[in-house]
């Protein structure tokens, strides 16, 4: 199958599915792409998709191998980008990005890693929260668990590896940063990304749905231990 547009490959991933990936001279507009044909597939509705999985520069459809085979999916993606110009040209217009302001607790026990960020930054913890804050973040992909947002970029001064040991077990509502991402631990887990913080908030709700979708913006906003148990009980 050969690329055309925006996308600059396509590779098939088994009998079911095909990935898409998009081309761009950075991860933002390769993002904005990925995500202006997101928005155009799952508006259409089409019977024979089954899902679709964003991630930061790539788009993966699943669908019904008893209905379509990829030839046809193929062949739809073509005629969708010739019908639509929003795709030809990399328009993101129509497309609503929700901003969320996530509350943290920053220090908090036991998700407190800011000694160990200082001694790898150089920056005084203050420091560090001063620039984790200082950004909005853009979800560029969910996975690894449930609700789980990858997110970025952080400031080039935050940048920290990811431990060389995982740990056995990371706290719910963990913030973390790794490299140029940062992240909130939906739930407990292992991982190996140095902890700033808490978040009392759910981000997975009873119905398994995340309240963190690829795309949303998000502002971090420091609080109190006392403002942190207030809304973690209530």
């Amino acid at each position: 199958m050969h690329p055309f547009g925006d996308i600059k490959q396509i590779v098939p991933a088994g009998l079911d599915a095909i990935l898409l990936y998009f081309a761009g001279d950075t991860v933002d507009v390769a993002n904005a792409r990925c995500q202006h044909w997101l928005h155009s597939i799952t508006s259409l509705t089409f019977p024979w998709l089954k899902e679709c999985v964003p991630a930061y520069d790539s788009l993966l459809l699943v669908f019904d191998a008893h209905k379509v085979d990829s030839h046809y999916v193929y062949q739809i993606l073509r005629s969708l980008a010739a019908q639509d110009p929003k795709i030809r040209i990399n328009a993101t217009d129509g497309i609503s990005v929700k901003t969320h302001e996530i509350p943290v607790w920053y220090g908090a026990e036991p998700a407190n890693d800011l000694a160990l960020v200082s001694q790898k930054t150089g920056l005084s913890e203050q420091d560090i929260i001063n620039a984790h804050i200082s950004m909005t973040y853009k979800v560029y992909a969910v996975g690894f668990a449930p609700g789980f947002a990858y997110m970025g970029n952080v400031p080039d001064t935050l940048h920290c590896a990811r431990l060389e040991t995982p740990r056995k077990q990371v706290p719910k509502g963990a913030v973390a940063i790794a490299d140029a991402q940062t992240a909130i631990y939906p739930s407990s887990s292992p991982g190996g990304w140095h902890l700033l913080g808490l978040c009392p908030l759910n981000l997975v709700d009873t119905s398994h749905n995340a309240l963190l979708k690829v795309g949303d913006n998000v502002k971090f906003a420091p609080i109190s231990e006392q403002e942190f148990r207030d809304l973690h009980e209530g």
